[in-house]
């Protein structure tokens, strides 16, 4: 083979081997996914909302959406990152005693699309082992970094037991500017039905202090949410 064949077939292998890592990404549209993947989307019992925090826990703000959540008599599902657990060990185990559900959100918030299998799985598998060990809690679900799915996520789930989660409704309360009201708007105009949603506890990865706009949209969302009828829980109780 001529030394262009070679550089072309290098080529046309590298780029097999990038559209096969990449190729799982459709399961990060949303809209989409809600259609193509449901249950990996996030949609359970119509009569059901999951709550979810993703990037905890923080000494600072998770106690204060855990009070929130005490005084609406709700509980959710907390993405911890590993990371945060390691520092904050104290707030990992109140989420606990108070009857929440903890999940697996990664050792660190970096996105999977350029991550070997390798590095993921030693990723997810690390903050598995921490989160568990620093609660006591078995743990159940992994929601990978910005929702972003490649085939090195499907192998570090695989390879950590974990099942694969993402979300159907969100706030986008990581955004500087946003507001109680903002953030509710913002879950109703991409609620689907029988929905899990995002929303964050922590700034550790987002504006500074957005988590204020996601204590102030609690409120709101009970008041829509009980209009409607709709039960708030855990992932554990949406299936």
């Amino acid at each position: 083979m001529t030394p262009g064949g070679v550089a072309r077939g290098a080529a046309l292998a590298l780029g097999a081997a990038t559209a096969v890592h990449l190729a799982p990404v459709a399961a990060g549209w949303r809209t989409g996914r809600c259609v193509v993947l449901p249950r990996i989307a996030g949609i359970g019992r119509l009569d059901h909302v999951a709550l979810t925090f993703d990037d905890g826990p923080h000494p600072v703000s998770t106690p204060l959406v855990l009070d929130a959540l005490d005084r609406l008599g709700w509980q959710a599902t907390f993405f911890c990152l590993g990371s945060e657990a390691r520092r904050h060990p104290e707030t990992l185990r109140e989420i606990a005693l108070r009857g929440h559900e903890l999940a697996v959100h990664g050792e660190t918030h970096k996105n999977h699309l350029l991550r070997s299998a390798l590095d993921v799985s030693r990723d997810v598998i690390t903050a598995r082992d921490t989160i568990r060990d620093l609660s006591g809690q078995p743990l159940r679900w992994f929601r990978p970094p910005y929702g972003a799915v490649a085939a090195s996520t499907l192998v570090g789930v695989r390879r950590s037991g974990l099942d694969l989660i993402l979300w159907t409704a969100w706030g986008r309360d990581w955004r500087s500017g946003q507001t109680g009201l903002s953030v509710a708007d913002e879950v109703d105009r991409t609620s689907t039905g029988g929905d899990t949603v995002l929303l964050h506890d922590s700034d550790v990865t987002s504006s500074e202090r957005s988590w204020e706009a996601t204590l102030a949209s609690l409120d709101i969302l009970a008041e829509r949410w009980e209009a409607r009828g709709l039960v708030v829980g855990p992932l554990r109780d949406h299936f």
